[in-house]
C-alpha cells in the first residue's frame, strides 16, 4: 500500500480550508484517510502562525515509514524544517532575456545622465547665487539707478 501526505479540502464554496492528511494513494482526495497531521487555511495572511499548523513529529514518522508528500505539503515540510525540498522548476525561467537586460541598462544609463545633469545645474545655480552674494552692493545699486531714472523719465513724458 503506497502512502501519501496530501491536502484534503474542506470548507464551503469559495472558502477553502484544508487538512494535511496521510492517506492511501488510491483513496479519493476528500475521502478516507489514515491520519490527520495538520491544517492549512489559505485565507489567512502569509505571515500568520495559524495559516499552517503541522504536527512535525508525526510528519517525520510518516516520512520515515515511506510516505510521499505532495508538492504543496513538501513546501510546508520545508518551511517547518522537517524535510529539504529541492527546487522543481527551472531556476533560470524567471530571469530577464538579453533584450530586456539591454533595455534596463539603457534606462539606467539615461537615469544616471539625467541625475548628473541635474547635479551640474544645481551646482551652477549655487555658483550664480554665490556670485550674486559676493558682488559689491555699489554695483547692484548702480544697476538699479538707471532703471529708476528710465521709469521717472517715462512718467514725465506721460504727464
Amino acid at each position: 500500500m503506497a502512502v501519501v501526505m496530501r491536502l484534503s479540502r474542506g470548507g464551503s464554496k469559495k472558502r477553502p480550508y484544508y487538512r494535511i492528511v496521510v492517506a492511501d494513494e488510491r483513496a479519493p482526495r476528500d475521502g478516507k484517510y489514515i491520519e490527520k497531521i495538520g491544517n492549512y487555511d489559505p485565507r489567512l495572511a502569509k505571515d500568520s502562525p495559524d495559516r499552517v499548523k503541522l504536527d512535525t513529529d508525526r510528519a517525520k514518522h510518516w516520512l520515515a515509514v515511506g510516505a510521499q508528500p505532495s508538492d504543496r505539503v513538501a513546501r510546508f515540510l520545508d518551511a517547518a524544517g522537517v524535510r529539504e525540498r529541492a527546487a522543481r522548476n527551472n531556476p533560470k525561467k524567471g530571469e530577464l532575456g538579453t533584450n530586456a537586460k539591454e533595455r534596463l541598462e539603457e534606462k539606467a544609463a539615461k537615469a544616471a545622465e539625467a541625475a548628473e545633469a541635474a547635479k551640474e545645474a544645481e551646482e551652477a545655480a549655487k555658483a550664480a547665487a554665490e556670485e550674486a552674494a559676493n558682488a559689491p552692493a555699489e554695483e547692484v545699486v548702480a544697476e538699479e539707478a538707471p532703471a529708476a531714472e528710465e521709469a521717472a523719465g517715462e512718467e514725465k513724458a506721460e504727464g
